[in-house]
C-alpha cells in the first residue's frame, strides 16, 4: 500500500488545480477499468462522450479528449490557422502568460495581445489588432481567443460573446474560447453551456475538466467543423492523443452525470462569494484594514491588494499566489472542495495578520521605508 505523504485535510486558496480528484470522478475511472477497450478513442466511453457533448453543444459538435489545458489550446488554435495566421487575445490570457510560449513554439502561431483592465476583450479592443490582411509583412489576424472565466475571474455574458463572434466573423476571423473554468462560468451565469458557446458564435472550445475535479481531463470541442483543418492529425502530432482514452472520457462523462460539474462549480463560486462577503464586512466595520479589491468576484476567484509583509505571513498558513507583487495584488481561488470552515478560518487569518500591520510600530516602519 502506498503511504499517504500529505495531510488530506489541508486546503489552501492558491489554485483549483491544487484540489484532488472528485470521489465520483475516481469512481468513474474505476468503473471504466477492467477488460479491454479499443485504444486511441475507439472505446465505448469516448463514443458516449461524443453523444453527450452533442446534447449540450449541438449536433455538429466534434469532441477530441486531450490531457491538459495547454494541449487543448495548442491543438485547437493550430487547427484554426494556416502557418501565417495570428491570434488576437488579451495580454493576461493563459495562452500568452502561462503556457511557456507553447502556442508559438510548438506550431508557430503568432499572438497579438491586447492589454485590458478586467481580462475581457470587446470588439473595439479587438479592432486595434484586427488589420493588415494581405500585408505580407504582418502575421494575418485570423482568430480571436477569449477565456471563460477570464484569468482575472471575470465573466463574459452570452451577449458579450456574441458581439465578439459577430465582429470576428465579419472580419474573416474565427473565435476560440479557452474554457478551463467553463463549469464555473455556467454555474455563475445560470444558463446552459451552448447559450454562451455554440449559440453565441464560438467556433472552437477548450473544454476544462481538471480544475473542477478531474484527473488530467480536457477536450478540444469543435462547434463549427468548417473552422478547423486536420485536427485529427494535430492531436497526435502535438502529443495529446491518449492511448487509453476511455479513462479521460469517463471523467468528463462523470462531470455531466447528475450535474456533478455544475454542483462542484457552484460550491467553488459560493465559497468565493462567502470569502469576499466576509472580507467586505470586515473592511466596512473597520476590523479589516489595508485590504482593497481589484476585480469583481463573478465566479471562484478573488483579487485584492494588501501589505506584502502581511501577505507573506498569511501565505505561511494558507497557500496562495501573488498576482502583481509590485502593487501587492494577490489571487485567492476557491475549489470544488472548499468548505465554509476553510473560508472562515482564512478570513480569521487575514484579519489577524492585517491587524498586526496596523500597530503604531508597524505603521512607523512602513513610513520610514
Amino acid at each position: 500500500m502506498t503511504d499517504v505523504l500529505h495531510d488530506p485535510d489541508w486546503r489552501g486558496f492558491a489554485s483549483d488545480n491544487y484540489a484532488g480528484v472528485h470521489p465520483e470522478v475516481l469512481d468513474a475511472i474505476s468503473a471504466a477499468n477492467g477488460g479491454h477497450q479499443t485504444a486511441y478513442g475507439g472505446d465505448a466511453y469516448t463514443a458516449r462522450l461524443r453523444e453527450v457533448m452533442q446534447q449540450h453543444f449541438g449536433e455538429r459538435t466534434e469532441t477530441f479528449p486531450v490531457f491538459n489545458g495547454t494541449g487543448a489550446n495548442v491543438v485547437g488554435l493550430t487547427s484554426m490557422l494556416p502557418r501565417w495566421g495570428a491570434v488576437i487575445t488579451a495580454t493576461t490570457a493563459h495562452v500568452n502568460t502561462d503556457e511557456a510560449g507553447a502556442p508559438e513554439r510548438m506550431t508557430g502561431i503568432k499572438l497579438l495581445t491586447i492589454p485590458t483592465t478586467d481580462g475581457k476583450l470587446d470588439p473595439a479592443a479587438i479592432a486595434t489588432e484586427a488589420f493588415g490582411w494581405g500585408n505580407e509583412h504582418r502575421a494575418q489576424p485570423l482568430a480571436v481567443s477569449i477565456t471563460q472565466t477570464t484569468e482575472l475571474g471575470t465573466l463574459y455574458t452570452p451577449d458579450e460573446v456574441r458581439a465578439i463572434a459577430d465582429f470576428a466573423h465579419e472580419h474573416g476571423m474565427a473565435l476560440h474560447m479557452d474554457g478551463a473554468r467553463l463549469w464555473n462560468a455556467a454555474a455563475a451565469l445560470g444558463v446552459p453551456f451552448r447559450a454562451f458557446t455554440t449559440d453565441a458564435g464560438v467556433d472552437v472550445l477548450s473544454f476544462g475538466g481538471t480544475k473542477i475535479g478531474g484527473l488530467g481531463a480536457e477536450a478540444v470541442v469543435v462547434l463549427d467543423p468548417a473552422r478547423t483543418v486536420g485536427l485529427v492529425y494535430l492531436r497526435k502530432l502535438t502529443m495529446q492523443l491518449a492511448s487509453k482514452m476511455r479513462f479521460v472520457s469517463a471523467q468528463l462523462l462523470a462531470l455531466f452525470d447528475d450535474d456533478l460539474g455544475l454542483r462542484s462549480a457552484a460550491n467553488a463560486n459560493a465559497m468565493a462569494t462567502r470569502l469576499r462577503g466576509a472580507l467586505e464586512s470586515g473592511v466596512a466595520d473597520g476590523s479589516i484594514r489595508g485590504l482593497t479589491f481589484t476585480q469583481p468576484t463573478q465566479a471562484n476567484a478573488i483579487f485584492a491588494t494588501l501589505y506584502t509583509a502581511a501577505a507573506d505571513r498569511i501565505r505561511e498558513q494558507a497557500r496562495f499566489y501573488d498576482w502583481d507583487r509590485a502593487r501587492g495584488e494577490v489571487r485567492w481561488m476557491c475549489s470544488w472542495d472548499t468548505t465554509e470552515a476553510d473560508v472562515d478560518r482564512f478570513v480569521d487569518v487575514i484579519r489577524t495578520e492585517l491587524v498586526r500591520d496596523q500597530t503604531p510600530i508597524a505603521a512607523s516602519r512602513r513610513r520610514r521605508r
